[in-house]
């Protein structure tokens, strides 16, 4: 699923919040985009995968799922690859610490955003519905601790866990979702998405249920304009475990993209870690 999520965030790096002509023009698959005001490169993934790496390492660590285990492991993974797609202030305030213990005691948790929703895909790991539920309420709290920030992190690792554990129809994702989150999920999403956490995660599930295969999702991601590489991040991440929509994503996203220390192949080995978590 890392690979796939970071495809769909190293992808949706090219379109976010570009003008709805330039999404037209180039949401082709014919390979990575360069964002027309950012300098991002293309085929580099971003904050949303960077943060899920942190949440997969320590899910996949013998380490105890504590706020300071992950406030620890979200200062790692940023120190030792610094990389731009991060909002500018958190951005500022992770360059300004040293330690998870010094982002505990000085961040100001009141975000709506997508940043908790962003990294709990791999949360969907983990055997119940209950344990899922506690360990992304956790960590979502540390940097959205907000009802509706922890909220979007909780039906992304649900959705994740759902499709992971077969337990039903993807058709029927939306009542599955609205017996642990109350929102009305089952009402398709439409236009723009803006950068409050449920937006995007209402868009990804629309995208998740009206597309069969992985090609025709990230496109239609995309297609929404806004936010749309934390849409992809999590809808790709999510599909990657769905049986009812097809692999199909084109070789050029797979072959660009960065393969550098962080890259394709250390994602692959820790998806491998993560997957034996899955229980059976």
């Amino acid at each position: 699923m890392l690979i796939e999520l970071a495809i769909g965030d190293a992808y949706g790096a090219g379109f976010e919040y570009s003008p709805k002509a330039f999404v037209a023009k180039h949401n082709t698959l014919a390979g990575y985009v360069q964002h027309p005001r950012h300098g991002i490169v293309p085929g580099c993934y971003t904050d949303d995968a960077q943060m899920t790496i942190a949440i997969a390492e320590a899910l996949v660590s013998d380490e105890p799922w504590t706020p300071e285990v992950l406030a620890d492991y979200f200062v790692t993974a940023f120190k030792r690859d610094p990389r731009e797609g991060y909002a500018r202030r958190f951005y500022a305030f992770l360059h300004s610490i040293e330690t998870g213990a010094d982002l505990l005691a000085n961040i100001k948790p009141q975000s709506e955003k997508s940043g908790a929703a962003m990294r709990a895909v791999p949360i969907g790991v983990l055997p119940t519905i209950a344990e899922v539920v506690a360990a992304c309420t956790l960590q979502a709290k540390i940097t959205h601790d907000t009802p509706n920030g922890i909220a979007a992190a909780v039906a992304t690792s649900l959705m994740a866990h759902y499709c992971l554990y077969q337990l039903g129809p993807k058709a029927e994702l939306p009542a599955f979702l609205a017996e642990h989150v109350a929102f009305p999920w089952h009402q398709p999403w439409r236009g723009k998405v803006g950068s409050r956490g449920l937006d995007s995660v209402h868009a990804a599930l629309t995208a998740l249920i009206t597309h069969s295969t992985q090609a025709d999702l990230l496109q239609a991601c995309i297609a929404y304009t806004g936010d749309v590489d934390t849409v992809a991040t999590i809808a790709l991440g999510v599909a990657a475990n769905c049986n009812e929509i097809a692999p199909n994503l084109p070789p050029q996203l797979f072959e660009g993209l960065e393969n550098g220390q962080y890259g394709k192949n250390f994602l692959s080995g820790l998806d491998k870690k993560l997957t034996e978590l899955v229980s059976v």
